[in-house]
């Protein structure tokens, strides 16, 4: 089965997952969707498929489609996913989203249930999960490597000078963090957050996040838009009764240290995988495998419903900010 798929949005990310579908040997980009008619149509051109200017035209031209990614962008990169999300849910057809899933949680949750409710395939690009990397230190986390799980330790931070909504770096840039936590260390519990402005800055552009597990574990994300280059881009350190393990740059290199001994275990590149830029390939490659699988809609890897997980923290740490207070997840 091939899979036949459409991308809503051909700007940057949206012309990533244009040339992984158009690549993959399972899938076959059929259709490009976007409001910009000049970029629909030179996407269309390069990919040799055929140009919309709106999801409900492209629904209603009858075209066959097994799969949409939803690659719009928006306020704090997300405030445009949900209606043409909702359009092809509608139509029954499977939607793997840009992160954040939305920056509402009202409509991240409209978009869940009616998937839910459909049956209806719906994932989202949590791409920092799907490297083999932490594919690797997920193995050791279920095989009971790392004994009881202690704490996480989650670094991520990029050189964003943007300044849009007060909230923009939290919202934007920390899906992935907590969904990588999550990945590891399992749901969140409570959340308690600390926030404040870098040199010039006039968003929260700098945040320490603490975290309880419903499991016991605890933990903290150090996040930032004021960081350099030479900075690296990401660290996850996660500690337990046997072990510890550390990730380095989503992909890039992961140790495991033994609690009662010093001889540790190092993998660089796992999979050959170089760069954090080749995430993409990995996280979209699993999505069309497993809808050429048919795999069930509750079995989506970096689904919907994680997203909106990440998405609940997210907010829970803007309250705890905002009231100084430790705010308890439902």
């Amino acid at each position: 089965m091939t899979i036949k798929a459409a991308v809503v949005g051909v700007g940057n990310i949206g012309s990533i997952h244009a040339e992984i579908y158009h690549n993959n040997p399972k899938s076959e980009l059929v259709a490009v969707c976007d409001l910009v008619k000049e970029k629909a149509d030179a996407a269309a051109q390069k990919y040799g498929c055929r140009a919309f200017y709106s999801v409900q035209e492209m629904i209603d031209s009858g075209i066959e489609l097994d799969a949409a990614s939803v690659a719009t962008k928006g306020e704090e990169n997300g405030g445009e996913h949900y209606e043409p999300t909702m359009q092809l849910l509608e139509a029954g057809i499977p939607v793997l989203g840009e992160k954040p899933i939305s920056n509402r949680i009202d409509e991240g949750e409209r978009m869940v249930n009616l998937a839910g409710e459909k049956k209806i395939p719906y994932g989202v690009n949590l791409n920092h999960r799907f490297t083999p990397a932490a594919v690797r230190a997920k193995s050791w986390v279920d095989e009971g490597r790392l004994g009881m799980l202690h704490m996480i330790n989650m670094r991520m931070w990029i050189n964003n000078p943007v300044e849009t909504s007060p909230w923009f770096h939290l919202r934007a840039l920390h899906p992935h963090s907590f969904d990588v936590i999550r990945y590891f260390c399992g749901d969140v519990k409570r959340v308690a957050a600390f926030m404040m402005k870098g040199e010039g800055r006039q968003i929260w552009s700098n945040t320490q996040v603490i975290l309880y597990f419903e499991n016991g574990a605890i933990g903290n994300l150090v996040g930032s838009y004021d960081a350099g280059g030479s900075y690296g881009l990401e660290q996850c350190e996660v500690v337990g009764s046997k072990g510890r393990f550390v990730l380095e740059d989503a992909c890039e290199h992961l140790t495991f240290y033994p609690r009662h001994s010093i001889e540790t275990e190092s993998y660089s590149y796992l999979g050959g995988m170089r760069s954090f830029g080749e995430t993409f390939k990995s996280r979209i490659g699993d999505w069309i495998d497993q809808l050429e699988a048919g795999a069930a809609y509750n079995e989506i890897n970096g689904s919907g419903v994680d997203a909106l997980k990440s998405q609940r923290i997210i907010e829970a740490a803007i309250r705890s900010w905002e009231t100084g207070t430790i705010v308890e997840l439902d």
